[in-house]
């Protein structure tokens, strides 16, 4: 089950007091990245926020549930999501304790060259 244009645009719309939240497809699925930093990631309608030390103070109920096995921990959000204020608090702090992603170096290309035929 892929997830569905309206969970994300509900998602979105519930973190608008939270900073900038934008969505990108990725992993198959969807990484939500609040000003420039991912936070969550939305899978199959759900979604799954980055386990961090002020989102374990803030919620300890919190059980880490990753999206599947083998996957970075993190929670598994049902019922929260309807509470905009708590829900945009918790990514807020999550956020906070996230590193921002690395910066690529001029001309730099991740992709594998192909060998030259002879």
């Amino acid at each position: 089950m892929a997830c569905s244009p309206e969970f994300i645009q509900y998602i979105t719309e519930q973190l608008k007091n939270a900073g900038r939240i934008t969505c990108r497809k990725m992993f198959g699925e969807y990484g939500m990245f609040l000003d420039g930093k991912i936070v969550a990631i939305i899978c199959e309608d759900q979604l799954f926020l980055k386990v961090t030390e002020a989102g374990l103070k803030m919620y300890p109920e919190l059980k880490d549930n990753p999206y599947y096995e083998g996957a970075s921990a993190s929670y598994r959000l049902v019922e929260e999501i309807d509470d905009s204020k708590w829900l945009s608090e918790l990514v807020q702090r999550t956020w906070e304790e996230l590193p921002f992603p690395r910066q690529k170096k001029a001309g730099q290309n991740h992709r594998r060259k192909s060998a030259k035929k002879r």
